[in-house]
C-alpha cells in the first residue's frame, strides 16, 4: 500500500563512536563482518568504511551478532566478486550512539541520487548510446519553523553546522519504514519571512553516499 509523508519523523545522529577496525568482511547474501570485541547488538546502526567502494560510507544495520567477533549486515549482498573482491573488504565501523529528533519540520525535499549517463556514438551509428556511470550525489533540504530554535533538534543542527562533523540523517515513516543517510549538514539561520507562511530557516544536507532503506524500523531476524 502506498504511503504519505504525513507523520514522518526525522532525526540526526549527534554522536558516533570512535572508529573500530573491521578485519574481515565475508562474501555472502548478507555480509558478516569480523571485529574483535565489537560490543554491537542486533539493531545497532553503524557507518562503514571499507576497501569495497560499494560498501564504504554506507549506513548499515546489525541484523545479528555471531560468536566470537562477528556481526551481520542486514540486506547487504556481497556475493558479486567483481564488485566485492574476496579479502579486500576490511576497514572500520562507527556506531551511532545518540539520536536527536528534529521537530517542527515544514519540508523535507530530496534531490540527486539519479543515475548518471555517458552518451556516445560509434562512427557508423545513426543513434546515440548510453551507459550508466554511477549516481549523482544525494542531497536534502529541510525547512524548519524558525521558532524551534530552543529545541534540542535545532541546537543539534546548529552544532553540526559549526563543527562540520559527519552525521547520519534518519527518516522514519508512520508505517515504520526507515532510511539512513551518511551526511553533513549546514543550516542557514537567516529567517525566511513571507506573507501567509510560517517563518522558517533551512538546512542543507549533503550526502556522502546513497541512502540505506529498510521496510521496518527494527532489525528483521
Amino acid at each position: 500500500m502506498a504511503s504519505l509523508p504525513s507523520g514522518s519523523r526525522i532525526a540526526v545522529a549527534t554522536e558516533l563512536s570512535e572508529p573500530k577496525a573491521v578485519t574481515e568482511i565475508s562474501n555472502a547474501v548478507e555480509a558478516v563482518c569480523k571485529s574483535a570485541a565489537h560490543a554491537l547488538q542486533a539493531g545497532d546502526i553503524v557507518v562503514l568504511t571499507s576497501g569495497w567502494s560499494q560498501l564504504s560510507d554506507r549506513v548499515a544495520r546489525v541484523k545479528a551478532v555471531t560468536a566470537p567477533d562477528g556481526f551481520t549486515l542486514e540486506g547487504f549482498n556481497t556475493t558479486n566478486l567483481n564488485l566485492f573482491p574476496a579479502g579486500a573488504g576490511m576497514g572500520s565501523f562507527q556506531k551511532v550512539l545518540t539520536w536527536v529528533d528534529l521537530v517542527k519540520v515544514l519540508r523535507n525535499d530530496a534531490s540527486g541520487g539519479a543515475p548518471k549517463k555517458a552518451t556516445y556514438r560509434y562512427s557508423g551509428d545513426y543513434s546515440d548510446r548510453e551507459l550508466n556511470d554511477g549516481f549523482a550525489a544525494v542531497a536534502r533540504n529541510l525547512e524548519i519553523d524558525a521558532d524551534a530554535l530552543e529545541t534540542a533538534g535545532y541546537k543539534a543542527l546548529a552544532l553540526l553546522t559549526d563543527t562540520g562533523a559527519d552525521t547520519v540523517l534518519r527518516t522514519t515513516t508512520k508505517k515504520g519504514a526507515v532510511s539512513y543517510l551518511y551526511c553533513t549538514v549546514a543550516m542557514n539561520e537567516e529567517v525566511l519571512m513571507q506573507d501567509g507562511q510560517v517563518n522558517r530557516v533551512s538546512a542543507d544536507v549533503s550526502g556522502k553516499s546513497r541512502s540505506t532503506r529498510f521496510a521496518k524500523s527494527v532489525a528483521i531476524a
